[in-house]
């Protein structure tokens, strides 16, 4: 008997899994809404209301769930059903699985518009089906702050209202700091432990984790992690993209990370600008082919300014599904040097991983494979549109800042 199991025969279990997980939330759905119907017919108020919060306990008993995962994915289940039929569908049908039905479940909980979770259900099936769960999580966040970009900063304002630091004391001596922050500043205070912990690195026995907690506790406690600086403030590179008419005009906008892991305000960024708290950099790409830099260099290795400029242009490593900062990668020639050129246009951010799976020949193998079934989606850079007349557009975004500055 031939046991051999098939890339085809993995594509159909993780298929048949996701239909099983639908029909699981269809069940959950159907158990509730008998009890509801059985429920709402008993006279006394508060027998109703013990007989409702019961619900969820008995589906956690007879499918070996926690409580809150049954509130979790009964609410899930609810919100696609009403706001997201074709979502819904393409669940039952096995063509996406929990884990990114519940994550467009939670896109639509933020949307307030109904315009807004009917345009996210009729786009975000075919994204869905080709890309991982992480991935589709980043495309999410965008798409929410995109799709009512005005309402994006009220959002993020009652949020900054809510941050918070909170210590948890545990066994053996340890606590858990964590702190709910506006992302901009999370992101400045990583890059800065990144950094005190490189230097603190040379004849130290400390793991790079233990050097950066150490760093915290003294920059917390004592305002540095070397007594003789003169060091002001908190400075960090940190590179986001902003549309520029965002900049240069009064309309609403966001921030975005290199990666796309995190969006904030632009008026937050612009503020902190403004205010000297961080180290900026002006990006400029050939508004026809995206080159980074026109300059070419001679020699396999980037220069560092070239690959900073990458790291911040791609944001991740360019592979399927790998959400490791460009700034942690490998600079991959397209066309492999000497024949391809070292600039921005061949160069592309790789994991160490990746690298590898490619100068091995295994990557191409795997994308071949998956792209002759339709499924695969390997990352392409993204290329810009045209941008306006530079001239005019700083002289109004300088226009601008002299303006606030006088403010």
């Amino acid at each position: 008997m031939d046991l051999r199991i098939t890339v085809e025969d993995l594509v159909e279990v993780s298929a048949a899994r996701a239909r099983a997980e639908a029909v699981e939330w269809a069940a959950m759905i159907g158990f509730r809404d008998a009890e509801l119907a059985r429920i709402v017919r008993i006279e006394r108020p508060m027998q109703r209301l013990v007989e409702t919060a019961g619900i969820a306990k008995e589906i956690s008993l007879a499918m070996g769930l926690s409580e809150g995962q049954v509130v979790q994915r009964l609410a899930a289940a609810e919100r696609l059903t009403e706001h997201a039929p074709l979502t819904w569908m393409s669940f039952i049908s096995g063509s996406i699985d929990a884990a990114r039905a519940k994550e467009i479940s939670l896109a639509l909980g933020r949307l307030e518009r109904a315009e807004s979770r009917t345009r996210l259900d009729e786009t975000v099936v075919p994204y869905a089906e080709t890309h991982t769960v992480a991935e589709l999580r980043r495309w999410l966040k965008r798409f929410v702050v995109r799709v009512e970009a005005d309402l994006a900063a009220d959002r993020a304002n009652a949020e900054r209202e809510k941050r918070h630091v909170e210590v948890a004391h545990l066994d053996d001596g340890m606590a858990w700091l964590s702190a709910y922050l506006p992302s901009h500043h999370a992101a400045a205070m990583e890059a800065r432990l990144r950094r005190e912990a490189k230097a603190l690195g040379a004849g130290d026995d400390r793991s790079k984790a233990q050097r950066e907690a150490d760093a915290l506790v003294d920059l917390v406690v004592n305002g540095t992690t070397d007594t003789t600086s003169t060091e002001p403030g908190l400075r960090a590179d940190i590179a986001v993209t902003i549309d520029a008419k965002v900049v240069t005009s009064l309309t609403s906008g966001h921030a975005a990370s290199a990666d796309g892991s995190w969006s904030v305000p632009a008026e937050w960024v612009l503020d902190s600008a403004l205010a000297g708290e961080a180290l900026w950099h002006r990006l400029l790409v050939d508004p026809i082919i995206g080159d980074t830099l026109a300059h070419q260099y001679v020699g396999r290795f980037a220069p560092d300014i070239l690959a900073r400029a990458i790291a911040f242009r791609d944001g991740t490593c360019s592979g399927d599904g790998c959400l490791r900062p460009a700034a942690e990668c490998d600079l991959d020639h397209v066309e492999p040097w000497p024949d391809g050129r070292t600039e921005g246009s061949n160069l592309d951010p790789k994991c160490r991983r990746e690298h590898a799976l490619k100068g091995h020949g295994v990557l191409e193998r795997i994308l071949a494979r998956h792209h002759a079934r339709g499924r695969g989606n390997h990352r392409v850079r993204h290329r810009p549109p045209p941008e306006p007349d530079r001239s005019e557009l700083e002289h109004v975004l300088a226009w601008r800042l002299a303006d606030r500055l006088r403010l």
